[in-house]
């Protein structure tokens, strides 16, 4: 669906930049049997349609959220909040005024090489879960773990 979406946007504004945040599943977070093969498949029309793509794995996202988080059983509503807060760090350049990457086209042109290596793999500092404190002085090791 998502990808038909795509497709279709391409269509109507060819000349359009389009960034993608894509989240690859895994068998820790969900037993459907076909999102192995929706994701193998949308791969080809991510190649071809996004301009950015930001990849995101949900077994990483489950085990950020095991391991630094310390959370025991970490919910979809765990591994969003992740995901939200990345987007919104990614996204940071086009909501507020800079120099550097103040919109998406140049945003690529300072991270893409060749037209078909646009996949990336998106960090983001500081680790903090939904329920706790958001506003705390952090340490260098910390935010470099």
């Amino acid at each position: 669906m998502g990808i038909q979406l795509i497709s279709k946007i391409r269509e109507e504004y060819p000349d359009r930049m389009m960034l993608t945040f894509s989240v690859f599943p895994s068998p820790k977070v969900s037993d459907t049997v076909v999102e192995p093969y929706n994701a193998t498949l949308s791969v080809h029309q991510l190649v071809e349609n996004a301009d950015e793509c930001m990849a995101l794995d949900n077994e990483a996202l489950y085990d950020i959220c095991f391991r630094t988080l310390k959370l025991a059983t970490p919910t979809f509503g765990d591994l969003n909040h992740l995901i939200s807060a990345t987007m919104s760090g990614v996204t940071c350049c086009l909501q507020f005024p800079g120099q550097l990457n103040s919109d998406l086209r140049k945003l690529a042109v300072n991270l893409i090489p060749f037209p078909r290596l646009h996949f990336f793999m998106v960090g983001f500092a500081p680790l903090t879960s939904r329920g706790s404190q958001q506003y705390r002085a952090l340490t260098v090791p910390e935010l470099t773990q």
